[in-house]
C-alpha cells in the first residue's frame, strides 16, 4: 500500500507540473487539454490589437477564447514557437462575409506592436478616417518578422508613408493600393534589399523617384501608377535586373526613356503611358526580348517605327503607341511578332499604306490605326473584317479606302470609306459645315455612307482629344 500511495504521490505531482506548465504559476500561459498553449501577454496583445480596429464591443476572450486553436478567428493564423502559438498573420477588413469589420473610428492599438512573430499584416477597406498611431506606431518592432504589409482601399489613410517602414529589413511585400497618402516617397525604402513586390498604385503621392529605388535587386513587381510623380526615371533602374513587372503609369514622369532598362531581360511588362515622356523610342527597348507588354500610350515621345528592330520582340503580345505623336510609316516588320493579339496605333502623325502582312498574325484580335494620315487602298480579306469586327478601327484617315469590288459593302470596315473615283463641284460633309474639292477633283468617296465624312471629322477626332499635350 504504501508503494502505492508514493505512486499516486509522483502522479499528482507531474500532472502539477504540467499545469504549471501550461498556465504558469500566475496564469502566464493560456491552453487548451491536447493542444499547445498560448502565451497570456500574446493573447491580450491580440484581442486588445483587434479591439481598437473593430470596436470595444468585441469581447474576444468570450467569443474565441482559443485563437488558435480550437476557436479560430477568421483572418488570424498562427503558429508554434519554443512550443506555445504565436500569432504571425492578420488580416483585418471585408475581406470574406465572416471577416473582422472595422468601425468607423477604428484605430491603431499599442498592443499591436507586441505580436512578436507576426510576419503579416493587412488591411483591407478599414479606415474611413485617418486612424490614431499609423505614423506614430511603433513599426520598428516588426523589423525582425514582418515580410508583408498591406493596406488596400483606405481613403482614411493619409499623409506620408512612414518613415519606419524602411526599418522592416525582412519585408519581402509592400502593397499600398488605394488609399490616401500623400507625400514623397521615403528613400530609406530603397534600402528593403529583400523586397520582391513594391506597390503603391492609387494614392496622391508626390516628387520624385529616388535612385535608391533601383537597388531593389530581388524586386519583381513594381507598381507605382496613378499617383503624381514627377521627374525623370532614375538611370539606377538597371539595377532592377530581377524585375518581371514595372507600371509607372498615370503619373507625371518626363525625359527620355533611360536606356539602362535593357538591362532589365527578365521584363514582361512595361506600362509607362499617360505620362510626359518624349525623345523618342529608345533603341534599348528592342533588346528587351522577354517583353509581352509594352505600353507607351498617352506620352509625346514623337518619332518614327521604321528604325526599331520589332523582330527583336517575338514574345510580345500586347503593343500599345496610341497618342505618342508618331511620324512616318507602320513597318512592315509588325508582321514578325507572331504572338501579337493587341495592336494600338491610333491619333498619331502616321502616314502611308497599312501593310495586308498584318492580317498574317495569327492572334491579332484588336488593331486600332485611326486618327492618323494612312492612305490608299485597304487590302484586307473580307474574313480578316468579319473576324476583327469593331476591333479593328482606321476611321478618321481621309485618304484611306477600301475597295468594293473585293466585298459586299455590309463587310467594309466601320467609319472607312470605299474607293470610288467622282468627280464633284463640291461636296458637303453632312453637319459639319465644312465642304472639300472643287471642279475635276478626284475624291474616295463612299455613297453608303453618306455622313462618313462628318461622322470621322468631328466625333470621332474627339477621342484622339481626350489627352491634349
Amino acid at each position: 500500500m504504501g508503494m502505492i500511495s508514493a505512486n499516486g504521490v509522483v502522479v499528482i505531482v507531474m500532472l502539477s507540473l504540467i499545469g504549471m506548465c501550461v498556465n504558469g504559476e500566475e496564469g502566464e500561459y493560456e491552453g487548451v487539454e491536447g493542444g499547445a498553449p498560448m502565451v497570456k501577454t500574446e493573447q491580450d496583445a491580440l484581442y486588445s490589437a483587434i479591439q481598437g480596429f473593430v470596436g470595444a464591443g468585441w469581447n474576444g476572450s468570450d467569443l474565441y477564447p482559443d485563437p488558435c486553436g480550437w476557436t479560430p478567428i477568421q483572418g488570424v493564423s498562427c503558429d508554434i514557437f519554443d512550443g506555445f502559438w504565436y500569432v504571425t498573420d492578420l488580416n483585418i477588413g471585408s475581406i470574406h462575409d465572416n471577416s473582422l469589420t472595422c468601425a468607423p473610428d477604428a484605430r491603431f492599438s499599442p498592443h499591436l506592436f507586441q505580436l512578436k512573430y507576426l510576419k503579416s499584416l493587412a488591411f483591407f477597406d478599414c479606415f474611413s478616417s485617418p486612424p490614431n498611431a499609423f505614423h506614430s506606431g511603433n513599426w520598428s518592432a516588426f523589423s525582425g518578422t514582418l515580410e508583408s504589409l498591406e493596406f488596400r482601399s483606405n481613403l482614411g489613410l493619409t499623409g506620408p508613408i512612414p518613415t519606419t517602414f524602411g526599418q522592416l529589413e525582412r519585408l519581402q511585400s509592400l502593397v499600398l493600393i488605394e488609399n490616401g497618402l500623400s507625400g514623397g516617397l521615403p528613400d530609406n525604402i530603397g534600402n528593403l534589399r529583400r523586397l520582391k513586390r513594391l506597390v503603391l498604385s492609387g494614392n496622391r503621392l508626390t516628387g520624385k523617384i529616388g535612385e535608391s529605388y533601383g537597388y531593389l535587386s530581388e524586386l519583381l513587381i513594381m507598381d507605382l501608377s496613378r499617383n503624381s510623380l514627377y521627374g525623370r526615371l532614375p538611370s539606377t533602374f538597371g539595377g532592377l535586373t530581377s524585375l518581371l513587372k514595372l507600371d509607372l503609369s498615370e503619373n507625371q514622369l518626363e525625359g527620355n526613356i533611360p536606356s539602362e532598362i535593357s538591362n532589365l531581360k527578365n521584363l514582361t511588362l512595361l506600362d509607362l503611358s499617360n505620362n510626359n515622356f518624349s525623345g523618342g523610342l529608345t533603341k534599348s527597348i528592342q533588346e528587351m526580348s522577354s517583353l509581352q507588354e509594352l505600353v507607351l500610350s498617352r506620352n509625346p515621345i514623337g518619332g518614327d517605327l521604321m528604325n526599331f528592330e520589332w523582330k527583336n520582340l517575338q514574345g510580345l503580345e500586347v503593343l500599345d503607341l496610341s497618342s505618342t505623336r508618331l511620324t512616318g510609316g507602320v513597318p512592315e516588320s509588325f508582321s514578325q511578332m507572331k504572338r501579337l493579339r493587341f495592336l494600338g496605333l491610333n491619333c498619331n502623325n502616321l502616314s502611308g499604306n497599312l501593310t495586308p502582312k498584318l492580317a498574317e498574325l495569327p492572334h491579332l484580335s484588336s488593331l486600332y490605326v485611326y486618327g492618323n494620315n494612312l492612305t490608299g487602298e485597304l487590302k484586307f480579306t473580307q474574313g480578316f473584317y468579319v473576324k476583327m469586327g469593331r476591333r479593328f478601327g482606321a476611321w478618321n484617315n481621309s485618304n484611306l479606302c477600301f475597295p468594293i469590288g473585293l466585298m459586299p459593302m455590309r463587310f467594309g470596315p466601320f467609319g472607312v470609306k470605299a474607293c470610288q473615283e467622282v468627280t464633284l463641284s463640291e461636296v458637303s460633309l453632312g453637319d459639319s459645315g465644312l465642304k472639300l474639292g472643287s471642279e475635276n477633283q478626284n475624291l474616295y468617296l463612299d455613297s453608303h455612307y453618306p455622313t462618313s465624312f462628318s461622322f470621322s471629322k468631328n466625333k470621332f477626332n474627339r477621342i484622339c482629344l481626350i489627352w491634349v499635350w
